[in-house]
């Protein structure tokens, strides 16, 4: 089998996906923009070979790369870089090279766009917050006034994160919005006050899950990155049945074959009309890839597995060899930026979680502004544990 992976130096644990492929007797061949001599010496290992352009924005370049591996090594099986950046790149090398086994081109609308999202929530019956597509002034004023008034949020039709998202409280918020935004489409979309939880998943080419887990979220990306504020998350030891169920029906609908899925809800803290109570899940948006940072890893510390086993098994056999372990616990994630005074100092984390912590590392630069600079994840037994976790590394000394 041979299987073409874009980008695999990005995020560096990727590279693990490529040695559990090589593990399962794959050719790897990957292409990436980074110079050969800079790639992790594990990733070196797994790969065939690599070949670099000089963007990977350049489709003819990447055209070519493609064209060079079909030549040398035959038809490639897979083609699949796990990145939101490049789903609708990877879906035209498929079609361009008939290879059938991800999402083509005239399938990737919905997986991208969060106003397709929302029909194909609805006739799946699951809710999601109300949205309108920006048109005007006026009319966005009549949505507003249709659906529960301020506050309201604004975001990118196409976009991942926070990325340009603003959250309006009043008609001079939205005035605002209207003189500022980008000349990109936009959503405005009814405020939900909840959790943010992911259902991640690894599915068949059947679209039912091969490996399935919750990861709870901070309210607010752009928060982090606007207040200046530390990031905090962390993945549970199972998935709530509600929350398995919806999740269960998106992959379903959004025909979410054979590959790594992070679905992101909402929980909600506030009953809102129409909805649900507090406590039930409301959709938010897909991502057709895994969750972003060390998450992947996260999964396997809380679920004592090998999620890159379970997808390189899924490529090569289709169902799931790894058995589920009888262990599951929390495994959770806070990191610090270097402004900050904290109360509590490096060493003195390391000696109070030594027996708990699974990570501990500077992050890329790439990633500061949302993941911060210095990271570290633990286990943890119950959601108290992850919490006073949390609250130990985030601590500031007050100022004098």
């Amino acid at each position: 089998m041979n299987f073409i992976f874009i980008s695999p130096q990005f995020p560096h644990t990727y590279w693990q996906f490529c040695d559990r492929l090589r593990r399962n007797g794959v050719n790897v061949l990957g292409i990436g923009d980074a110079p050969y001599d800079s790639l992790e010496q594990p990733l070196k290992d797994a790969l065939t070979e690599y070949y670099r352009v000089d963007s990977l924005e350049n489709y003819g370049e990447v055209y070519r790369a493609v064209a060079y591996f079909a030549f040398h090594y035959g038809k490639p099986d897979w083609l699949e870089s796990n990145n939101e950046y490049w789903l609708e790149q990877d879906a035209r090398l498929r079609a361009d090279f008939h290879i059938t086994t991800g999402v083509q081109p005239d399938e990737i609308g919905a997986w991208k766009h969060k106003s397709s999202m929302k029909p194909v929530y609805a006739k799946a019956q699951i809710p999601t917050a109300r949205c309108h597509r920006v048109a005007s002034l006026a009319a966005a004023r009549e949505f507003i006034r249709a659906n529960g008034g301020y506050p309201v949020i604004a975001k990118p039709d196409v976009g991942v994160g926070a990325s340009d998202t603003w959250k309006l409280e009043n008609d001079g918020d939205l005035e605002a919005f209207f003189r500022k935004k980008p000349d990109v489409p936009y959503l405005i979309e009814e405020f939900i006050t909840g959790d943010i939880c992911s259902y991640d998943a690894i599915t068949d080419s059947k679209c039912e899950p091969l490996f399935e887990s919750m990861t709870v979220w901070p309210p607010s990306i752009a928060d982090i990155v606007n207040r200046d504020l530390d990031l905090s998350y962390y993945t549970c030891a199972r998935v709530p049945e509600q929350l398995r169920e919806l999740g269960r029906a998106a992959v379903k609908a959004f025909g979410a074959k054979s590959r790594f899925v992070h679905l992101e809800f909402f929980r909600l803290t506030q009953a809102r009309e129409g909805l649900g109570e507090v406590g039930d899940f409301v959709a938010l948006e897909v991502n057709m890839r895994p969750a972003g940072g060390y998450t992947p890893d996260m999964m396997n510390f809380a679920h004592s597995t090998d999620v890159y086993r379970i997808w390189a098994d899924m490529v090569t056999e289709d169902k799931r060899l790894l058995p589920d372990s009888e262990q599951h616990h929390w495994c959770v994630y806070a990191s610090r930026k270097d402004w900050h005074t904290y109360l509590h100092t490096h060493e003195e984390i390391l000696e109070k979680f030594r027996d708990r912590i699974v990570m501990c590392e500077r992050m890329p630069e790439l990633m500061w502004a949302t993941m911060g600079y210095q990271m570290y994840t633990a286990h943890a037994y119950s959601e108290e544990e992850v919490f006073d976790f949390i609250d130990f590394i985030h601590a500031r000394r007050e100022a004098p």
